[in-house]
């Protein structure tokens, strides 16, 4: 049985902020209110899960969780094409080894 996608975002939170970095769980979606209106959160379509720095260096990174199986959806696939023309350093972790892969080896669209 494959892990969730919250389990392994769980893990990587824990993994990135015991290497020198601090990481940022993004809540994006729409909420609905007792008025019987929507919320969204603000953020652009297809943010990734996940965001920080390195101590070290201060360099941003975003990184999107995905499960065994999972795939990227439209608009995650444009803000990676986003990222990718101005180089930041981001992609697709499956486990707190790729996410940290992402992040020390400065990986531009890994996974994607």
């Amino acid at each position: 049985m494959h892990k969730s996608e919250h389990a392994i975002q769980n893990e990587i939170q824990v993994a990135i902020s015991k290497d020198h970095c601090r990481i940022f769980r993004a809540n994006v979606g729409t909420v609905s209110l007792p008025n019987g209106g929507y919320f969204k959160t603000g953020l652009p379509p297809g943010y990734p899960d996940l965001h920080g720095y390195k101590q070290s260096n201060g360099k941003m990174f975003y990184i999107e969780v995905k499960n065994a199986t999972g795939r990227p959806r439209e608009d995650q696939i444009k803000f990676h094409k986003k990222l990718m023309a101005d180089h930041i350093i981001h992609g697709i972790a499956r486990s707190p080894e790729d996410a940290l892969k992402i992040i020390n080896d400065e990986l531009v669209g890994y996974g994607y």
